[in-house]
């Protein structure tokens, strides 16, 4: 690919900066997947101004028309799932499969709200009032502000982006500089589905710089963001001074419950899938399994055995199932954990270990520890990492107790034969998604996602429920008067 810079996509102009940064893929740090300028925050600004601009007549844009752009987007992204797919794996390190089903997602989420541009309808209703009438109805919040991770770098902007545009707010998004490319990607096809200059806006940067900006900022009514509890304190700091209404997701520290009636084998599969999928870089990863005793040794043994056969490789190769991680940085942390479980006494079973491929890059076999506990900082904070610790315990009760004793509160699982035992957990697990004989990662985008603690702030992600962020209401009283 050219080294020549990708620029911002800001009223409806590419426009370019003085610094840039290098992407690299993880799987192989020699192959530049391309470099991206470093906005200032002036061209934030400038961003934040034509998304102003735009927004009366974006909200007012014929309903058809709107739903057209907005489908004519989610379609192209279907339809190049393969080569976006492609371009997110080199990128994030994700398993090419993983990386086209995301791209396809992505665009899911875009017809998805086409459809629901066509759904905004009212209410009405008499006032306690005589011959006065009421209607109620949903506005635009006006300028969103998205900030998105790097984990799931284009289907986690779409799922705000799509419905902050099919609400009649204009956008301003800023991407992770992890993964800038996936973001230039999707705006080179806004541009092309003809969106009205200033409606959407791509400036890439670095968070404390572009991110902060745009949280304190006079110019932004709605902020969404998905990162990091510390980076998200920050930007609610900030943006409360202004009153900006605000979504957050932040993380979660999830458990899979396996119950000693469990299919043992899917419980295997289950916990594998959910704590290893996408190199355990995701919010929904189970990286903690609770498991009764009575059935605890065969699903360890299992376990062990279902961990050591995954293939870890560059994510383009097709018999790869765990790509590398994200950066240095990211296997720099996952080491550190590595070795704080160890100091708190956890076995580390298989995994752990940093691996040479054919390519130089950043690649760490999936690590199953046993003999922790609850009380560990591995089963406390969140690690974003390849490792789940096995916790025991004597029965359903303990197995509720420790599932809910975290601050976070995102996903929950239950692996069971027992509906009455899927019923208790299903009710007894505080987060905001439970999911039974299922991995914890993985969710449908046509309902509602968020979580409770400090995984979530503010109203639901995705589905209908998403009008509660990006709109507001309006009640209007209505006296007609007597006929002549």
């Amino acid at each position: 690919m050219s080294s020549s810079v990708c620029h911002h996509y800001i009223a409806g102009r590419w426009l370019a900066s003085d610094e840039s940064v290098e992407n690299r893929s993880p799987s192989d740090t020699s192959d530049l997947v391309g470099v991206y300028a470093q906005a200032t925050t002036r061209q934030l600004d400038e961003a934040l101004d034509a998304a102003t601009d735009a927004q009366p007549a974006w909200e007012n844009t014929p309903l058809e028309e709107r739903a057209n752009i907005l489908n004519a987007v989610g379609e192209e992204l279907k339809k190049r799932a393969q080569e976006l797919g492609e371009l997110l794996s080199r990128e994030e390190g994700k398993p090419l499969a993983e990386g086209k089903g995301e791209v396809f997602r992505a665009g899911q989420f875009f017809t998805y709200y086409a459809a629901e541009v066509l759904r905004q309808l009212g209410e009405t209703a008499d006032s306690v009032r005589f011959g006065v009438e009421i209607d109620i109805r949903r506005e635009a919040l006006g300028v969103v502000g998205v900030i998105s991770p790097w984990n799931f770098p284009i289907a986690t902007a779409s799922w705000k982006i799509a419905p902050a545009l099919a609400f009649g707010n204009t956008v301003v998004w800023k991407p992770a500089n992890l993964t800038p490319a996936s973001a230039h990607a999707l705006a080179q096809i806004v541009e092309r589905c003809n969106m009205p200059k200033g409606v959407f806006n791509l400036v890439m940067g670095k968070g404390n710089v572009i991110g902060d900006h745009m949280a304190a900022s006079p110019k932004v009514q709605g902020i969404s963001y998905t990162g990091s509890v510390e980076v998200g304190r920050t930007i609610a700091q900030k943006a409360i001074t202004r009153m900006t209404k605000l979504q957050m997701e932040m993380g979660a520290k999830n458990a899979l419950v396996v119950a000693d009636d469990a299919d043992c084998d899917l419980a295997v599969s289950c916990a594998v899938q959910g704590a290893f999928g996408g190199t355990g870089q995701k919010c929904t990863a189970s990286s903690r399994i609770v498991v009764m005793e009575k059935i605890y040794d065969a699903f360890v043994e299992k376990a062990i055995e279902a961990t050591r056969a995954l293939r870890v490789g560059h994510a383009l190769e097709k018999e790869t199932q765990i790509g590398p991680v994200v950066s240095q940085a990211q296997l720099e942390s996952n080491l550190r954990y590595l070795k704080l479980a160890e100091e708190e006494g956890c076995a580390r079973a298989c995994g752990g270990e940093v691996v040479a491929r054919k390519t130089e890059g950043y690649y760490l076999t999936p690590a199953l520890l046993l003999e922790g506990n609850n009380a560990m900082r591995i089963n406390r904070e969140e690690m974003f990492a390849p490792m789940a610790c096995v916790i025991k315990v004597s029965d359903i009760e303990e197995a509720l107790r420790v599932a809910n004793d975290t601050p976070f509160g995102l996903v929950g699982g239950v692996m069971t034969r027992s509906l009455a035992r899927a019923t208790y957990f299903r009710k007894g697990l505080r987060c905001g998604c439970v999911m039974v004989n299922l991995p914890t990662a993985g969710t449908d985008y046509h309902v509602p996602f968020g979580g409770r603690g400090i995984s979530s702030y503010g109203s639901r992600e995705q589905g209908s429920y998403a009008r509660e962020f990006y709109t507001q209401t309006k009640t209007s009283y209505i006296k007609a008067g007597e006929p002549e």
